[in-house]
């Protein structure tokens, strides 16, 4: 991660990491809205004509589908990221995300248009699915890349956070919409929360305007060292990189969907537990996050962030088991707790440092297309699949959420050893050196 400095002001670091911030919550508010209307709403806007079950796994289906595009924009705009900037792209990304967004909230309902608002959705969603497959590794770059040395964790953490008031703003939403009557919840109600998203596409777009370019790509620009094809050289150079990378974000991201996606049908659907309870206790764990992940950059800072990931990878280890069993006692207190724990703690502990232990593993020159591919793939995997695959097993399992808890476990563990196999940060500067050595032996022979 060390690069040829570039001096910067102390206010322009804080506008990077503010801004990164802000941005990532803006997008991951449109991308959970749809996650949460996906569990509770969008089956019987959609897809009623299917059984209750059958229709949630259809939304969770069309849900799915921005999680496979993800690796898509991943591509893309890690492509033009290396090559032309990594602020551009996050101004693309993010009217990329905005605008399908309230598109979504316009759509007709099955009743007038038949299966053509579901085509509509899958379609919108793709574009959702693309953008946020670009925004990640972007915002995560222009924060590291931009941090002072002994505070890339820290800095690493800030788009990280942005989740936390991401997941805040959109439950909030739909608890609101949640507590209308189920008629004018199902007939305009729901798509209010999808609209206001015009407002914060203006704030988003304001703020990241006024960010620079981050200093490596600065760098890099003055040095002539941009590759032409960054995703073919991340491919060929780093596998081991990019699987590990893949393994160790795979618990994480199936863990957070589960938690916050499968677990509100679950909860709602099976257990009988009122959709308010549950979408209050995902904004008191949601707000806990905001506090814990910087913490955890940290605390990245200061022992190695691949050891702050590793336990996080025990934690839901441990804890996986204890989260069903508490919201199986249908209290609310309990419940809240459920959520405080899984998101405020163990998923604060994996995704606070992650952006920076993931960054380290790759140079200036490939970092945004190596960072992207490598968590769009496992986000496609594990993220896409996190509701489905819960949702079947729950159906295998009889209700009984057992086959649930050993899933996760096997990939926390898969996690750990991947997290293991990971380099701390010396090791973007020990591969561009290795690049250019090797491009030097190739001119000598």
């Amino acid at each position: 991660m060390n690069s040829i400095p570039t001096k910067r002001t102390r206010r322009e670091y804080i506008t990077a990491g503010l801004a990164s911030m802000m941005g990532t919550t803006i997008e991951w508010y449109d991308f959970f809205l749809y996650g949460t209307a996906a569990a509770l709403i969008f089956n019987k806007i959609f897809f009623p004509s299917f059984d209750p079950l059958t229709g949630t796994l259809a939304a969770f289906a069309t849900y799915s589908v921005g999680f496979f595009a993800r690796p898509l924009g991943g591509v893309i705009f890690g492509h033009f990221g290396d090559k032309v900037g990594r602020k551009s792209m996050l101004l693309i990304t993010l009217f990329m995300m905005g605008i399908p967004t309230i598109l979504i909230g316009l759509i007709p309902s099955y009743d007038s248009i038949g299966y053509w608002a579901a085509v509509a959705l899958v379609l919108l969603r793709l574009l959702q699915g693309v953008a946020v497959g670009g925004e990640w590794g972007g915002a995560v770059l222009m924060a590291v890349e931009h941090a002072p040395e002994g505070k890339k964790g820290f800095f690493g953490s800030l788009p990280q956070a942005g989740v936390a008031p991401g997941l805040v703003l959109s439950s909030l939403a739909m608890g609101m919409v949640a507590a209308l009557p189920e008629k004018d919840m199902l007939s305009w109600g729901w798509r209010v929360p999808f609209l206001a998203s015009v407002v914060l596409l203006a704030v988003g777009w304001f703020i990241r305007a006024k960010v620079a370019e981050s200093p490596d790509f600065e760098q890099m620009q003055k040095k002539g060292e941009k590759v032409e094809m960054p995703a073919m050289v991340v491919l060929k150079r780093y596998p081991r990189q990019v699987l590990t990378v893949v393994g160790g974000r795979l618990a994480e991201v199936t863990w957070f969907y589960t938690v916050v996606t499968f677990s509100l049908a679950y909860a709602t659907g099976t257990l009988g537990v009122p959709k308010t309870v549950m979408l209050d206790a995902t904004v008191w764990g949601a707000l806990l996050a905001l506090f814990t992940m910087p913490l955890f950059g940290i605390l990245g800072d200061r022992i190695g962030f691949k050891w702050v990931f590793m336990a996080g990878t025990v934690g839901i280890l441990i804890f996986a088991p204890q989260f069903f069993m508490l919201l199986q006692t249908l209290e609310p207190k309990n419940i809240t707790i459920a959520l405080a724990i899984a998101i405020g703690l163990v998923y604060a502990c994996l995704y606070g440092p992650e952006g920076s232990l993931f960054s380290a593993q790759f140079p200036p020159e490939v970092r945004y297309s190596g960072i992207s591919i490598a968590v769009q793939v496992s986000g496609a995997i594990g993220g896409g699949l996190a509701p489905i695959v819960a949702t079947s097993l729950l159906a295998y399992g009889k209700g009984s959420p057992t086959y649930i808890v050993w899933y996760l476990g096997a990939l926390s563990v898969i996690a750990f050893v991947s997290a293991a196999c990971m380099r701390e940060s010396a090791f973007a500067t020990t591969a561009l050196s290795a690049i250019r050595s090797g491009n030097a032996g190739s001119k000598r022979a």
